[in-house]
């Protein structure tokens, strides 16, 4: 993240840098004795790239300018409008007269934005999961202030106005946000540092403070660094970079030599590459005792530092005569000395007790989050094994009930017997379905005895009770009558 301080963006094309930049103006003709220099070889003109301003709608900006450029009344209007005017929003309403292929084109650009803004809205309403709640787009949509959302269809003058003052003031507002970041990048590092230092033992932390203290005074131990756009620090590029004689200076050489695109402006990235080698006294990645990210913000406050001083009209660019008023002045010719970032720490005292603080909530809010996600798991898991404990139930109650209607048998079919003639009997008979066997004994079929079995039963069952068994036992006149019967047909 904190190495993105300085690659994020490269500030030089915001709206107002852009809408200067687009007018081509000429660069100012070079004016040096050429029996010392050598002239450059022409080369053929090249169109500046647009570089990225880093605001999130920097696409959207870029396009707009880029179709409003090719009216060629809007040109002729800007080329007549200054920078104040600009940002009050005067040169907004000429949009009413631009061409109607060129309105046709901003409609279909706005729209492709909002549905942009839209996908960006859904996708993280879906990562904070809330796929299920309805989206206001027209409500969210207001935190996009450089366009108006009320109109999703048409680009208007209120839309250029909305997009000109937002580049200005989120531009505007970069600076501190950047500073910001790279304090809190410093303080995480002392933080860290010193929690590291509490996991080692007395000897351990004794020699890592003495290794801390010797890297420190390792990278302060550096080559004098000019003060940035002072006349030492340029004649300095002017004889390393340049090749030229430091006798030779000339301002207005110098000026024409480092406008790389030729458009009669130090823009912020040319600048800072003007101090490149001041930063190389100071800063070599190969060393341990550097850190880069602290370079990339030096080379920021160098370039803050000459924007304030000769960006007399604070448009974010240098012209070439602010540039040479500037070199007349009495900082140019005897400036200070020039206090590096190791000599002024990025936060105080209090700050960064304010940040261990904060980390310290953040740490205590993580530690309460984490109990609660903790609970909310255990009574998932316990529901989810109430919930298997009741599968493997009805998993058993399904397999019964299958086994019962495996074992269930038809009950046999109806045999009609004639005369004493005795049913065949099938083992299935004798089987009974486990309902069966609850049923009252009166009810269970009577197995079906031979007649030699039957009689010898009954016999048995009549001498328990003293009766006689046979016809020879029965008194006389009785066996007649029984014999009677078993004559009858």
């Amino acid at each position: 993240m904190w190495f993105s301080i300085h690659n994020k963006m490269c500030w030089s094309r915001a709206l107002l840098i852009l809408l200067v930049q687009l007018l081509s103006v000429e660069a100012v003709p070079i004016s040096m004795d050429k029996t010392k220099v050598k002239e450059p070889e022409k080369k053929p003109e090249e169109i500046p790239a647009s570089v990225d301003t880093g605001l999130h709608y920097d696409r959207y900006l870029r396009e707009v300018i880029d179709f409003l450029e090719k009216d060629q009344h809007f040109r002729e209007k800007l080329h007549n409008t200054d920078m104040e005017d600009i940002k009050q929003g005067k040169l907004a309403k000429e949009l009413d007269f631009v061409s109607h292929h060129v309105r046709t084109k901003l409609d279909e650009l706005k729209r492709q934005e909002v549905n942009r803004l839209r996908t960006l809205i859904k996708a993280k309403q879906d990562l904070e999961g809330g796929n299920d709640i309805a989206v206001d787009h027209q409500a969210l949509l207001k935190q996009f202030e450089y366009l108006n959302h009320m109109n999703p269809h048409t680009f208007e003058v209120d839309d250029l106005d909305r997009l000109i003052k937002s580049a200005t003031k989120d531009l505007e507002n970069y600076d501190k946000e950047r500073h910001e970041e790279f304090k809190k990048y410093e303080m995480m590092k002392e933080h860290d540092r010193q929690e590291h230092l509490k996991t080692l033992d007395e000897d351990e932390r004794k020699r890592e403070e003495e290794h801390y203290e010797e890297m420190r005074k390792k990278h302060a131990d550096h080559p004098k660094v000019n003060h940035p756009g002072s006349q030492n620090q340029l004649k300095e590029v002017w004889e390393e970079a340049d090749g030229l004689d430091p006798e030779d200076f000339d301002p207005k050489t110098f000026f024409n030599l480092h406008d790389t695109n030729g458009d009669g402006f130090f823009d912020e990235q040319e600048l800072e590459a003007l101090f490149t080698k001041e930063l190389e006294k100071i800063y070599d990645p190969t060393n341990e005792e550097d850190d880069m990210v602290e370079m990339e913000e030096e080379r920021l406050r160098m370039r803050e530092h000459v924007m304030n001083e000769v960006d007399s009209n604070k448009d974010r660019l240098v012209s070439l005569d602010e540039f040479l008023i500037a070199t007349k002045k009495k900082e140019f010719l005897e400036p200070d000395s020039w206090e590096t970032l190791e000599q002024n720490q990025a936060y105080t005292d209090e700050e960064m007790r304010e940040f261990e603080e904060h980390l310290a909530q953040q740490e205590q809010d993580l530690n309460l989050k984490a109990v609660d996600l903790q609970k909310q798991r255990d009574e998932l898991q316990r529901q989810q094994e109430q919930l298997n404990a009741q599968k493997i139930e009805l998993q058993q109650a399904v397999e019964h009930m299958e086994r019962l209607k495996s074992q269930k048998v038809e009950p046999p079919p109806e045999v009609h017997v004639e005369g004493n003639a005795i049913p065949e009997m099938h083992a299935v008979d004798n089987q009974l379905h486990p309902d069966q066997e609850a049923q009252p004994q009166e009810h269970q079929p009577v197995p079906q005895d031979t007649p030699q079995e039957h009689s010898n039963q009954q016999n048995q069952d009549l001498a328990q009770h003293g009766l006689p068994q046979t016809h020879q036992d029965l008194p006389p006149g009785h066996q007649e009558a029984i014999q009677g019967q078993h004559n009858l047909p």
